[in-house]
């Protein structure tokens, strides 16, 4: 795949790519802007542009952008639409187009990852967090998210993974292949030798895999990493042991 090609700088606060229009084009999506989505780029939806112009929210590898058709049809600005106070007139259409929509597709991935419940099911916040049986900072969280997790305000769904040791994949799979998943991640958290690694059926160690897999796509680097939905349910990311102040934050209130 060839990059996008780099262009000049718009005083009028775009970032501009100018492409011309092509014959072969899918007539989907006017030529400039089909230039670019055979380039990579993913269109998530039309919005309504000042001065003449059409916007798209797109992203490409995961960075969002806007797109914006001059009037004539014939060439497309890529970059940041800024008014005459300097207000950025591009970040809500993202906003709605794309970040919701990303954000919607990994909570999604979340909850049909391989988890262990953590409290109570019908607990008003959920908390997906991966976790391996060796991360020391995966066993501190799970200690400061007890109050709420027991009083039971907040479930935590341990994504199990194995990523730190060697041992780390047995381990992952012999907590999620338990008889009560729960109880022996508990007993896990609460030993000072915690669990051994043991053989599991092959379709557990799979399940490891893929949240080893989900793990990388995500493009995370440490255990703990959490998410979760916020007061204004938006997604939120925390990774390692959170503060005190942030731990509140992700638990929706202060400790019970």
């Amino acid at each position: 795949m060839r990059p996008f090609p780099l262009s000049l700088t718009l005083t009028a606060g775009l970032v501009a790519l100018s492409l011309t229009a092509t014959l072969a084009a899918d007539e989907h999506w006017p030529a400039p802007v089909q230039a670019l989505v055979d380039q990579g780029l993913e269109v998530h939806g039309e919005f309504a542009a000042p001065g003449g112009l059409s916007g798209y929210a797109a992203s490409h590898r995961g960075r969002e952008m806007a797109v914006y058709l001059t009037p004539d049809g014939e060439h497309a600005l890529v970059g940041t639409l800024l008014d005459a106070d300097g207000n950025d007139l591009s970040a809500a259409p993202l906003d709605e187009h794309v970040r919701s929509g990303q954000e919607a597709e990994v909570w999604q991935q979340l909850e049909e990852s391989h988890w262990i419940q953590d409290g109570d099911s019908e607990a008003e916040r959920v908390i997906y967090t991966f976790t391996d049986p060796n991360c020391p900072y995966c066993a501190r969280f799970h200690d400061q998210s007890r109050p709420w997790v027991e009083d039971g305000e907040v479930q935590l769904r341990h994504i199990m993974v194995g990523i730190l040791r060697s041992d780390s994949p047995a381990k992952a799979a012999a907590l999620l292949g338990a008889e009560d998943p729960a109880a022996a991640l508990q007993a896990h958290q609460d030993s000072d030798e915690g669990i051994e690694g043991s053989a599991q059926p092959r379709e557990i160690e799979e399940q490891v895999y893929a949240n080893n897999q989900l793990f990388e796509m995500l493009g995370l680097m440490a255990t703990p990493t959490s998410y979760y939905r916020n007061d204004e349910g938006r997604l939120e990311k925390v990774e390692g042991a959170p503060s005190e102040e942030r731990l509140e934050d992700m638990m929706g209130s202060p400790g019970p």
